[in-house]
């Protein structure tokens, strides 16, 4: 029997973690739900572990070179039986009836649901923000130009565990041009013409061990260049909605670089990498005194921000500093007031 949902993981290196993820999961398995591993042929543990976990309707491919995660979605989904495919990450957990629930919204009609998330920090002792998306209620869309469900969602779907996606919708899509973008499934959802019937739920089904990414040594290129330069690539869609979800060129924010400072993905390194060249004499002046600037002043500064912001509690961003290489005894103090760990 053709089943109605496949989870389709795509690791690598998650020895660590995967055994916790699949423990989530394995016990909302029923016959109309797969699992697919498919293992970037991991140096690790990895086959180790998941050769723990048997049941029927777990699949466990492991490749014998590692072509990237975009890649390895991409094979996993074509791996699929399954009508609709939950694009599952392999260090995060489902809820407890988060299976039953998709499939409950699953239709014929959609060819996108998307799933709310809770973000605990990286052991998951500690609530940093309870969903991610501020939907009070499920919502649906039928928009045949797709801008109203990329500015609702766009920002939130760089989590891919939150798309579930009609299988054969996305086999017609073209997704080798975003291999190697970290964000395959942002191209293939939004390239025009983009999605247009979607479900969203609004109830968190899964929990991100936040903090955890394996792209976070690269995060001040992904998140100034690689993630604005994809979103402003969908010309279909207005420059409104565009920057609603990301401004154009992010790195002449000098709030948004000394946060970067602040949490060291951003030194002297990035400038000359990245910026050196591009902007105004200003902002290239600006852009080089914050990359000079001592990390722990930088770190302290944006404590002292936090703290006086009462009115926002700022958990993720707290946890961020906590977790720098910069991190001052401030920024612990606040991030102990607002119950980060």
């Amino acid at each position: 029997m053709t089943p109605k949902l496949s989870i389709c993981i795509a690791t690598y290196n998650r020895a660590r973690y995967i055994g916790e993820t699949l423990e989530s999961i394995l016990p909302q398995l029923t016959d109309d739900v797969e699992l697919i591993i498919v293992d970037g042929a991991s140096p690790d543990e990895t086959p180790q572990v998941v050769a723990r976990y048997q049941h029927p309707s777990l699949r466990y491919v492991r490749e014998t070179t590692n072509s990237g995660v975009d890649r390895d979605y991409d094979k996993a989904i074509s791996y699929a039986l399954g009508e609709f495919c939950w694009l599952m990450t392999d260090d995060d957990l489902m809820v407890e009836g988060a299976v039953k629930c998709v499939l409950s919204r699953l239709g014929n009609e959609l060819d996108l649901v998307v799933v709310n998330a809770e973000v605990r920090n990286k052991d998951l002792s500690a609530v940093l923000r309870p969903t991610m998306l501020r939907f009070d209620e499920d919502r649906t869309y039928d928009d045949p130009s797709g801008e109203s469900v990329f500015v609702d969602v766009a920002g939130y779907l760089t989590f891919i565990g939150g798309v579930v996606v009609r299988r054969s919708w996305w086999l017609q899509r073209q997704r080798e041009p975003y291999y190697g973008s970290l964000f395959i499934h942002i191209g293939a959802l939004f390239q025009a013409p983009a999605v247009r019937r979607v479900h969203v739920v609004a109830r968190p089904l899964l929990i991100i061990r936040f903090g955890n990414a394996m792209w976070t040594a690269r995060s001040f290129e992904i998140w100034m260049f690689k993630w604005p330069g994809l979103v402003w690539s969908f010309e279909q869609f207005s420059a409104a909605a565009r920057k609603a979800v990301c401004p154009p060129r992010p790195f002449l924010s000098a709030k948004r670089l000394l946060w970067h400072r602040a949490v060291g993905s951003y030194t002297t390194a990035e400038y000359r990498q990245h910026l050196v060249s591009r902007g105004t004499v200003v902002s290239r002046a600006v852009a080089s005194v914050i990359a000079h600037l001592p990390g722990k002043v930088a770190n302290f500064i944006c404590a002292l921000y936090y703290l006086l912001r009462r009115s926002n509690p700022a958990k993720l961003e707290l946890y961020d500093l906590l977790r720098s290489g910069y991190v001052t005894a401030l920024a612990r103090r606040v991030a102990q007031a607002r119950h980060v760990a």
